[in-house]
């Protein structure tokens, strides 16, 4: 991404089947549809949300958009044929210095089973790799969430750690399984070819 003065270009990706976009204030609704359903958020760190708590969500990720350096970046999910919110990922806590950033990726629990959450997950690797030259990409699930488990395996990460009560959720301790990926070993599974450089990425 390149600013120009008071321009910042928009981050769009885009899959066969699905579209990552910047979030706009009009995807509040679409977004809440899913982010107040209890099962879903379940094992997240947050929800079910209020619609109060959505639309927070929604101007926060709108102001990150404008931010300089940028370390925080929040992505709409989007069916390229009809153009539905179907969830959201994210790249955040961007370290520069370190080309390192936190994956999260949410799919309603209408779209299970239909391979969104590997897709968008794959098309956000792929940003952080290739256009924010990112080393290392991570992601922490709950050890019982075993279909997340699954979706990050699938996409190459491998797991790292297991990280005993380092956070306190919805009133009890928790427990997280750290996996990462890097960028050569992205890359090999990929077949890409990357330029491996030292120094801050271009954001």
């Amino acid at each position: 991404m390149r600013v120009d003065g008071e321009r910042v270009a928009v981050i769009f990706r885009s899959t066969e089947r699905l579209i990552l976009r910047e979030f706009k204030d009009e995807d509040w609704a679409g977004v809440h549809e899913y982010s107040r359903d209890a099962r879903l958020t379940y094992y997240l760190n947050w929800g079910p949300n209020t619609d109060e708590q959505t639309k927070a969500f929604i101007k926060r990720a709108i102001r990150h958009q404008t931010e300089i350096p940028r370390t925080n970046f929040e992505f709409a999910v989007v069916t390229s044929d009809n153009q539905k919110i179907v969830g959201n990922c994210r790249l955040i806590s961007m370290l520069h210095r370190h080309r390192s950033s936190e994956l999260h990726c949410i799919i309603r629990r209408e779209d299970w089973g239909k391979g969104y959450g590997a897709e968008a997950i794959g098309a956000l690797l792929a940003l952080g790799f290739e256009e924010f030259k990112l080393h290392r990409i991570f992601s922490v699930v709950d050890p019982e969430d075993a279909a997340s488990a699954r979706v990050l395996e699938k996409c190459g990460l491998q797991r790292e750690g297991h990280l005993r009560e380092h956070l306190w959720v919805k009133g009890q301790w928790r427990d997280s399984l750290l996996y990462a990926i890097l960028d050569y070993e992205w890359a090999q599974l990929n077949g890409k070819s990357l330029e491996l450089e030292l120094g801050d990425p271009v954001v």
